[in-house]
């Protein structure tokens, strides 16, 4: 999605989102207007209804236009054309990886920020299931995906980038340890991506408040996790297994989490994996209470959590993130 803002240069007028020239597909119809900057104005250069053809593309990159401008009131038009278009976009030669990875991400949290503002919507769980199949088409490119993904990482705790953050480093992590069959990978995905969409029933001034929570506040917080599962199983959309990335992310090995105290005998691997990658983007972005840590203090610390979290996960988890880290980490 777009990365920076635009104003035309006249009283009152209405934002524009930039977009890369990269994510408008050749020979596909807009339906959006698409402006360009000239000199202090921005000023219509493709209507909707017409095909972005291979010369108009030509012709901006002719003239070095690196982005173009759609009217802020048509963000949601072009955040479904993105999406639709995800697929050619990532597959395509002529944009560098770090983009197609920078693309990706800005798509993700987008819709990630649209499926937590209402997240019984059907058609915002099927749009997050296509999301996940196309961050796990990248992620298994190799080790380098994940690592352009990862440079590009939001470091502001918000839950929309915080679900794209842990869905992507859970995709990760499960292939690490062995888990090949992309059915399986999608299902920790979308677990992964949909974890605190029980947080949409949670108040902002809870969620975004600077000192620690009193203990009916807390007692709110830990019911996030069973509101999570109710509202995807009203919408009887996602997977049976997907649902273990949401109702135990919190549950802890030693029986020590919540909402239920469940241990590890009683834990399904999902949920541990999500569990692992949950703490590890909580602790390295930055909230309104804390400062992000950087990412070896953080392992650091989470194995010293091993009696709350799967030692052998954890282990594999150090060894995705690693190869810089020190010998001795064990």
């Amino acid at each position: 999605m777009p990365v920076t803002s635009a104003t035309p240069n006249t009283k009152n007028a209405p934002a524009f989102l930039a977009i890369p020239v990269e994510t408008l597909r050749i020979d596909k119809i807009l339906v959006f207007d698409i402006h360009i900057n000239v000199g202090k104005d921005l000023i219509l250069y493709r209507s909707s209804s017409l095909p972005f053809t291979e010369a108009t593309k030509a012709k901006l990159i002719e003239n070095k236009v690196n982005q173009v401008y759609v009217p802020f009131e048509a963000k949601d038009v072009y955040q479904k054309y993105i999406e639709e278009n995800l697929p050619d976009v990532l597959q395509d030669p002529q944009i560098a990886e770090d983009k197609k990875a920078e693309i990706l991400y800005d798509t993700s949290k987008t819709l990630a920020r649209e499926v937590l503002r209402n997240p019984a919507y059907s058609e915002n769980i099927r749009r997050s299931q296509n999301m996940v199949e196309n961050t796990l088409h990248y992620i298994l490119q190799g080790r380098h995906a994940f690592l352009n993904l990862m440079q590009i990482t939001s470091f502001d705790y918000y839950t929309y980038t915080h679900s794209v953050n842990v869905s992507a480093l859970a995709i990760a992590l499960a292939r690490q340890i062995g888990i090949t069959a992309r059915e399986e990978l999608a299902e920790i995905g979308t677990g992964a991506l949909l974890h605190d969409v029980g947080k949409s029933k949670v108040s902002n001034r809870i969620l975004n408040k600077p000192t620690a929570l009193n203990h009916a506040e807390f007692d709110i917080i830990m019911r996030h996790p069973e509101w999570g599962v109710d509202i995807l199983h009203k919408t009887d959309l996602i997977p049976s297994e997907s649902y273990y990335a949401v109702s135990s992310h919190h549950e802890r090995i030693d029986g020590s989490g919540y909402p239920n105290g469940t241990n590890e005998n009683n834990q399904h691997l999902y949920g541990r994996i999500v569990a692992i990658c949950d703490v590890f983007d909580a602790m390295t972005t930055r909230r309104v209470y804390q400062k992000a840590m950087d990412s070896y203090p953080a392992l650091k610390i989470m194995h010293g959590m091993k009696k709350a979290l799967d030692p052998e996960l954890l282990r594999q988890f150090t060894i995705l993130m690693g190869p810089d880290r020190p010998e001795n980490f064990y």
